[in-house]
């Protein structure tokens, strides 16, 4: 499948790179609004066309587009490439309010094309062996997720240059950067919650810098902490009647480590993954298109939704 990437940063880079790994991918052009910077970043990459028109590059053959582009440009994006036809893998946070979740959506339903979110903790091998160790817990008495990165754009906040990631009118913060791989990892493991409380701290910009979410489930909690101004070097964990599950990191996931409580060694279930994880979404994601498999499509689609309401309410 031919695929148009929009943005060149290092995430798109990393997109890039995954998809060699994806025999049905190649990514055959690149669309950035400095053309002097796409043609660079295409040069660098192996990429044979550059545009700073998109609309000129949804009109040539593409099969797929990534968006990657920043997060208050999402929705427009993602309909303007439905619009062309064109399927759509869009970076996280997909969208950022139910209302544009639900229009992009029927959007792509109305078009017949898939809209995916590249949540790519969430397609790994590594994950799977998550979700199958569930059971070794038993009764699940409480969970604690986090992503606390201390960002290098925080040194030039604090110098008065406030980049985008801090800025609210762009959507920015702790919880739509960072908080959504932990929120999108525990709806994908318990569901959706019934309800959730976000406390955050707030920059003078009014966006989140950190911020602890509670979601509550019908018998236990599950509490995810997030920061861009401060690093955690802690496991994330769930805990139940059984035993401890200690997982390394949200994602990519390299690391989980089954602690019972009483009669048996503690146990590595993580494998080590050989290829970049974004290489797992993105055979998924076309495997789903080329075999129509709308069950399948589905479920990541609700989970995206649950991520979103959560989200939504959490920063109303």
């Amino acid at each position: 499948m031919k695929i148009g990437t929009i943005g060149t940063s290092d995430i798109t880079r990393k997109f890039i790179e995954a998809s060699l790994y994806v025999d049905q991918a190649t990514v055959t052009s690149v669309f950035s609004r400095d053309e002097e910077r796409g043609r660079a970043f295409a040069e660098q990459h192996g990429v044979s066309q550059v545009f700073s028109d998109l609309d000129e590059m949804l009109l040539t053959s593409l099969d797929v587009v990534y968006i990657a582009s920043p997060n208050v440009l999402h929705f427009d994006h993602i309909m303007k490439a439905l619009d062309y036809g064109v399927h759509v893998i869009c970076e996280k946070p997909l969208l950022t309010s139910v209302e544009q979740f639900e229009a992009a959506y029927a959007k792509a339903d109305e078009k017949g094309l898939f809209l995916f979110e590249a949540m790519r903790n969430l397609h790994t091998p590594n994950f799977e062996r998550l979700v199958t160790s569930l059971e070794r817990v038993d009764y699940i008495q409480s969970a604690y997720f986090h992503r606390m990165r201390y960002s290098s754009k925080y040194e030039d906040y604090l110098q008065g240059y406030v980049h985008n990631v801090f800025k609210k009118e762009m959507a920015g913060g702790a919880l739509l950067d960072l908080g959504v791989y932990p929120l999108s990892l525990a709806i994908a493991l318990f569901g959706e919650p019934i309800t959730s409380r976000y406390e955050p701290n707030q920059l003078e910009t009014g966006v989140d810098a950190t911020g602890i979410l509670t979601l509550q489930y019908d018998k236990f909690n599950c509490v995810i902490m997030c920061s861009k101004v401060a690093t955690s070097y802690n496991a994330s964990e769930i805990h139940g009647e059984n035993g401890t599950i200690r997982i390394d990191n949200v994602a990519p996931i390299s690391d989980i480590e089954w602690l019972p409580h009483k009669g048996q060694d503690r146990l590595q279930l993580a494998e080590e993954e050989k290829r970049p994880n974004m290489s797992y979404e993105l055979e998924q994601f076309i495997g789903m298109i080329e075999n129509n498999d709308h069950e399948l499509y589905h479920k990541y689609r609700r989970i995206s939704r649950d991520v979103v309401s959560v989200v939504e309410k959490s920063l109303s």
